[in-house]
């Protein structure tokens, strides 16, 4: 038998072990239920707006007479008489549709995260509509692309703080959040992106976790005389100590791939603590065909050369609460090694060895006041550097060294006060307040060029941000609501440019290096509408207009950027990006039908980019012109841009089948970018179209699908070429259920296989810059493994 042979045939009996193990008689399977009629719970998000509806209940404090605790609506609240019994949790696999937001909001639940993996928040969002991923090295540095934005636009935080990093700066950066330690994901596009500052104009990827606990463990009692947040019924004020834990595990086909993270939650008396270790490893990966386009003289062995992938985290959090409220910490280690595949990747044996640490304090209290209904509060620190390593002269091993380094260190600090609502007789008004302040500095320095002017990308530069921003909502009748908000920054910015000689600048005026302290003042703002229509539907319609201040990369850049395959020219002359936009969107949440659908359209005013040339460069100005030069010299520059485009999905539950319910579900999205002289702007996702049918009841979830990426040929005029389509085929099934007492503990299961790309086609990535050489995964199947304790 062949060594592929017997390590599939491993995997499978590890599949069958998994999926057999469901059977045995130790777990206590849920009877089945015709939950056809059954409403659908709620969904639950936290990422889009600074107003958080709450519910009134009763105190338990005799004390305190008739004073009521308010607590959030997301938490179940204890009552003084026996808890009624909790709402049923969604069957795996129900579309999760948000209705109570002014715009789309895209939701990735915990169940989710865990069947469908991926090493980044870009590989899995990779299939939603109007998201993709930037797939630069797929597992390693995919970040997501919201309706054609990305990196300046797209704001990606984590447990309500900037994720920091340097994914923003280069397309081969990975984002430091994983999924592997992650509960849920949400994207946020319209209005509520101003509560985290116009460079989220095209929306924010928001990730959450436990690591500052926000409540007490669900197997311990919590302070109801406090008025606190609770996730099990309350027995009395004090706490007796409780520990849970959970374990995540996948094995992967296509890659070899082993993952795992252990999650310890504990608390008693009036503490909360949270730890959590994960680690991820991968091989190159196996592909369909041939990658790459232009040059078929390379060996490649069926799989994608320097594709190889290591990643693992650790963090420690706790909090402590108190009356009417709570404050915490959590540090957080994430490190990655992974190489970058493409003809310059695997010639070099290119790879980044990056680490982070990352601070963040949170906290929130409410007041026994008659005005301030909460106080919220967050802060992060992060310091993070990273090396590219890889070969100076592709014939010597000798020369393997560290070509170029990224440093990011950044400070943030957002507090908001949510007002208690009031009657101003035409409606019912809540506001909320905030305030923000962010610090940022970078370097890019190159042992290859030591004490040069070109040394690095850009020289050391820092960037200092104040906002202040306001959420009003008017409830006008339960059937009704509206939202105005705005948000007002300042932005300043200090940095070096180089010498630029006039042959390589638009204007063919030269450039002197001298000091650049350029600031902004973006001002932004927001109206919305949010309305019950019949059907139990929700339609929405707002408009916004947001102004972006230019980021450091986009003023002071001077130099050749490898993972964009680009010689970057900054432009300190660059004005504020302004965005105009209109969104309407219906919805519906519950029934047997769930869909939501939404149009959206936008105007830029000085839309900035990396204008391609058509001049071709090596490593400085001199060699720019030179016909075998390897880099696009690419300048940023500023035009006027339309983005208009709509995403469709849909689920139906047809009817029942076999003790559960059978249904199919569908998808659709497109956007098209052009610049107001109709010319393409450059990486924009194909339109795709999908759909497949499903099973489920309280256990099994079982789903094909299949998603057709039409090919696209709307590409820029220079250095961009077509992309072919594709067709995406995916299959799952997975099995949960709560165990009976056992000695290893566990008390719910979750196990399943999911196969992905199962026609093995050529899948080329229309955004990412190496689309040409690298191809996505090909067929392999996930067997995975979730248990609680």
């Amino acid at each position: 038998m062949s060594f592929k042979s017997r390590r599939a045939q491993r995997l499978g009996g590890a599949s069958l072990l998994l999926l057999g193990a469901a059977a045995t008689p130790a777990f206590a399977q849920e009877p089945a239920q015709d939950r056809s009629s059954t409403e659908i719970p709620a969904v639950t998000v936290t990422a889009p707006s600074p107003i958080v509806r709450r519910a009134v209940v009763p105190s338990r404090n005799a004390g305190r007479g008739t004073r009521t605790a308010r607590v959030r609506s997301r938490e179940q609240t204890a009552e003084a008489t026996p808890a009624a019994p909790a709402p049923a949790a969604p069957q795996p696999g129900v579309l999760p549709i948000v209705t109570n937001q002014f715009a789309t909001v895209t939701v990735v639940p915990n169940e989710e995260i865990r069947r469908e993996g991926g090493g980044q928040l870009g590989d899995l969002l990779f299939s939603k509509p109007g998201i993709t991923g930037s797939s630069f090295a797929p597992g390693a540095s995919s970040r997501p692309i919201i309706r054609g934005l990305d990196v300046n636009r797209v704001g990606i935080v984590e447990n309500g703080t900037n994720a920091g990093g340097a994914s923003d700066l280069g397309e081969d950066h990975f984002v430091p959040i994983d999924p592997l330690a992650t509960n849920q994901v949400e994207v946020v596009r319209g209005p509520a992106a101003l509560r985290y500052g116009s460079t989220s104009i095209g929306g924010v990827v928001s990730a959450t976790n436990n690591r500052i606990p926000d409540a007490l463990p669900s197997c311990a009692p919590s302070f109801q005389s406090y008025g606190l947040p609770t996730k099990a019924p309350l027995a009395s004020a004090a706490t007796a100590p409780c520990v849970t834990a959970e374990t995540r595990t996948a094995f992967s086909s296509v890659d070899r791939g082993v993952e795992s993270g252990v999650l310890l939650d504990t608390g008693g008396g009036n503490f909360a603590f949270h730890a959590d270790a994960y680690g991820r490893t991968t091989s190159d990966y196996y592909i369909p065909s041939y990658p790459y386009l232009t040059d078929q003289s390379r060996p490649v062995n069926g799989r994608q050369p320097n594709s190889a992938t290591r990643s693992d985290g650790a963090s420690i959090g706790g909090s402590y609460f108190f009356q009417g409220g709570y404050i915490g910490a959590s540090i957080t280690q994430n490190d990655s090694l992974y190489h970058i595949p493409g003809i310059d990747g695997a010639d070099h044996n290119t790879r980044i060895d990056a680490h982070q640490t990352k601070i963040n304090v949170k906290g929130e209290y409410h007041p026994d006041a008659a005005a301030i209904d909460a106080i919220r509060f967050w802060a992060g620190a992060t310091d993070y550097r990273h090396n590219e390593i890889g070969l100076a002269d592709p014939a010597d091993l000798n020369t393997d060294g560290i070509r170029q380094t990224f440093t990011n260190k950044e400070q943030e600090i957002r507090t908001e006060v949510q007002l208690m609502p009031f009657n101003a007789r035409f409606a019912e008004v809540t506001t909320a307040l905030g305030f923000q302040v962010g610090h940022q500095e970078l370097s890019a320095p190159s042992p290859d060029n030591p004490g040069t002017l070109f040394n690095g990308l850009w020289d050391p530069n820092n960037s200092t941000r104040v906002a202040g921003y306001a959420f009003n909502e008017f409830k006008f009748t339960e059937a009704t609501r509206a939202q105005i908000a705005g948000r007002i920054e300042h932005v300043e910015l200090h940095g070096t440019t180089p010498n630029f000689p006039a042959d390589y600048l638009p204007d063919g005026t030269p450039q002197a290096p001298i000091a650049r302290n350029p600031s902004f003042t973006p001002k932004s703002g927001s109206i919305g509408l949010l309305q019950d229509l019949p059907g139990d539907m929700v339609g929405s319609i707002t408009a916004q207009y947001v102004e972006r201040a230019p980021k450091a990369a986009e003023l002071f850049s001077r130099g050749g950027h490898d993972a964009t395959a680009t010689f970057d020219i900054g432009n300190p002359n660059l004005t504020i990006e302004t965005a105009k936009s209109v969104e309407l969107g219906v919805r519906r949440a519950t029934g047997p039908f769930r869909f939501e659908a939404t149009v959206y359209y936008t105007h830029f005013d000085n839309f900035i980019y990396r204008r391609l040339t058509g001049v071709m460069c090596d490593d400085d100005f001199a060699s720019c012109g030179a016909p075998d030069g390897e880099l696009n010299q690419a300048v940023y520059s500023q035009r006027n841009a339309n983005f208009r485009g709509g995403e469709f999905q849909s689920q139906l539950d047809v009817g029942a089948f076999q003790g559960g319910i059978w249904g199919i579900e569908n998808q659709f999205d497109f956007v098209r970018a052009t610049f107001s002289d109709g010319t393409n702007v450059p990486r924009i996702p194909p339109m795709r179209m999908g759909g497949g049918v499903f099973w489920r009841d309280d256990n099994w979830l079982m789903r094909i699908n299949l998603l057709h990426a039409f090919a696209q040929n709307n590409v820029a005029e220079i250095a961009e070429t077509p992309t072919a389509g594709y067709n995406l085929l995916k299959a799952e099934v997975s099995y949960k259920t709560k165990l009976k007492p056992n000695p290893f503990g566990a008390r719910e299961m979750l196990v399943g296989l999911l196969g992905n790309n199962l026609l093995n086609e050529n899948i080329r990535n229309s955004v990412s810059y190496t689309k040409d050489e690298v191809l996505l995964p090909g067929i392999g199947v996930r067997a995975f493994a979730n248990f609680k304790f």
